[in-house]
Parts: structure tokens; C-alpha cells; sequence
């Protein structure tokens, strides 16, 4: 069984037209169907309004569709009673793309990182800084950042916080929602590999949306590409990617700028990882 199960998903949005007072539904997802297996990364490409986010919504049950299926661990995480949502809900977290907007300004690192601790665990105070000593040492950080506020972190190391608390819980998929997208080169780097050890050493499952080829080359073991709603290719190894002869797989390909300009070539954008 599957780890996610996403079964013919479609969603629209209603749009208000003034003049005519009446609604008009904008489809953003449309019929999608895939499946995540435990350990492994599925990496979602698309450009922007392709509906990346909303997907990513729709799996964290934050946007239920009209239509179709979401399985998570085998339950069907919108029709599940309480119980099993709150049981599934700490299985399934997130990173957002702006690190800043994901957290409270108010709050020191412990207490941001503690926060699913204090929802979901039973620990004494001693118990519980420990826990969030272990989990910022976990993403490359220590004990001196505990009292620290988001204004007094770079962008890289305050997402080193949100990931510190996603894998609180050690869930079982997290949804990496543009999660390096806002952060420069060498962050990103970073941060990636940060993400690919913590994949190991936990047994994570990432969900990872991005418009970035080279970010979910590094980190993704599957690849689809959504276009306009729809997942137009779902590739079972990154090298079917590069091999493919979609137009629209070819066209973002051809986007790709060499890392080294001695590799790139006047008037065309081919890039090899």
C-alpha cells in the first residue's frame, strides 16, 4: 500500500463576476492521480498559477476538493473521523516557502520548534528542551539559537527552524511547499542537502513542489510535471525526465542555464546537471 494515494483529484475555484452578479468556476486541478511510496521524493514541477499550491493544500487537507480521493496511510483523510485526522495530521507536516510568514515573530526558536511537542507529546520542560536542543543540532544548529527570534536568523537558518519543527514529530511525509525557492544559490545548496540527509535519517517522505529543475533533481526520486491544472507526465526516474520528448518537458529544459557561462552557448539556454 502506498504511502499518499491521490485518486482523481479535481478542484475549482469560484470567481465573482461583478457586472453579470453570478459565479464562474475557474478549475485549477483536474483529474489528478499519483502516489507517493514510503522514502521516497516525489517532485512536483510547474510554473507559476499552474496549481502547485493548491495540490499541496489538497494533500494537507487544508482544501478539501470537489472531486476525488485523498488516501494517506490508507484512510481517507476528509472523511476520517476525529481521532484518525489528528492521528494522520501529526504524520503529515509542512515547510512553506517564506520562513518568516510560516512562524510567529513573537517566539524564540524553542518555543517555535516546541509547539507540535506541546500538541502532541506528553514531556516534562527538561524533557522537552532536550527534544528541541536534539532537533536544532539535527539541522545544523545548537543550543545557542534557543533563545533567538526570527528577526535574528538568516533566512537559511531560520528555514533550518521551520524543518527542525516539521520533523518533530518524525512524521511520515512532509510537503515542502517552494522551500528553497526564496533563498539564494549556496543556501539552497545547503538546505537541499540538508533535506536529502534528514530523508535518510528519519525515513522521511517529501511532497516536493517546485518550479526549480535543478532543486527537485537533487532531491526527488520521481518527478511530474503539472501544466494548467493537470499532470501532464509522471516520471519514475529523474532520467526519464531528461529523456523525454514532451514539448512542455522540452521547453523547461531549455530554460536551464549551465552553471559555468563557458558552458553556455549564445541564443540557446541547455543546461546538463
Amino acid at each position: 500500500m502506498s504511502l499518499l494515494q491521490v485518486n482523481e483529484v479535481t478542484h475549482s475555484y469560484e470567481n465573482r463576476t461583478f457586472f453579470k452578479w453570478k459565479n464562474r468556476s475557474r478549475k485549477v486541478l483536474s483529474d489528478i492521480t499519483f502516489s507517493i511510496e514510503e522514502g521516497t521524493c516525489l517532485g512536483i514541477l510547474g510554473t507559476s498559477g499552474s496549481g502547485k499550491s493548491t495540490l499541496g493544500k489538497v494533500l494537507l487537507g487544508l482544501q478539501k476538493p470537489q472531486y476525488g480521493q485523498i488516501l494517506f496511510q490508507g484512510h481517507d483523510i476528509y472523511n476520517a473521523d476525529k481521532h484518525t485526522r489528528q492521528k494522520l495530521r501529526r504524520d503529515l507536516q509542512v515547510v512553506f516557502q517564506d520562513s518568516h510568514s510560516a512562524v510567529n515573530p513573537r517566539m524564540t526558536a524553542e518555543r517555535i520548534i516546541a509547539e507540535p511537542l506541546e500538541n502532541y507529546e506528553k514531556l516534562t520542560l527538561n524533557e522537552q528542551k532536550r527534544a528541541v536542543i536534539e532537533l536544532l543540532e539535527n539541522v545544523g544548529l545548537d543550543e545557542k539559537d534557543l533563545k533567538k527570534y526570527p528577526h535574528q536568523f538568516s533566512g537559511g537558518q531560520l528555514q533550518r527552524v521551520n524543518i527542525a519543527r516539521a520533523i518533530a514529530l518524525k512524521p511520515k511525509l512532509i510537503v515542502l511547499d517552494e522551500s528553497v525557492s526564496s533563498l539564494d544559490m549556496v543556501t539552497q545548496t545547503l538546505i537541499l542537502e540538508l533535506l536529502r540527509e534528514l530523508k535518510e535519517d528519519f525515513g522521511l517522505s517529501y511532497f516536493f513542489i517546485t518550479h526549480d529543475i535543478k532543486a527537485a533533481y537533487t532531491i526527488s526520486d520521481t518527478l511530474g510535471v503539472l501544466e494548467k491544472g493537470e499532470l501532464i507526465e509522471h516520471y519514475n526516474s529523474k532520467k526519464d525526465f531528461f529523456n523525454s520528448e514532451h514539448p512542455i518537458v522540452k521547453e523547461m529544459r531549455s530554460s536551464m542555464l549551465a552553471e559555468h557561462p563557458r558552458f553556455r552557448s549564445i541564443g540557446t539556454r541547455n543546461s546538463t546537471l
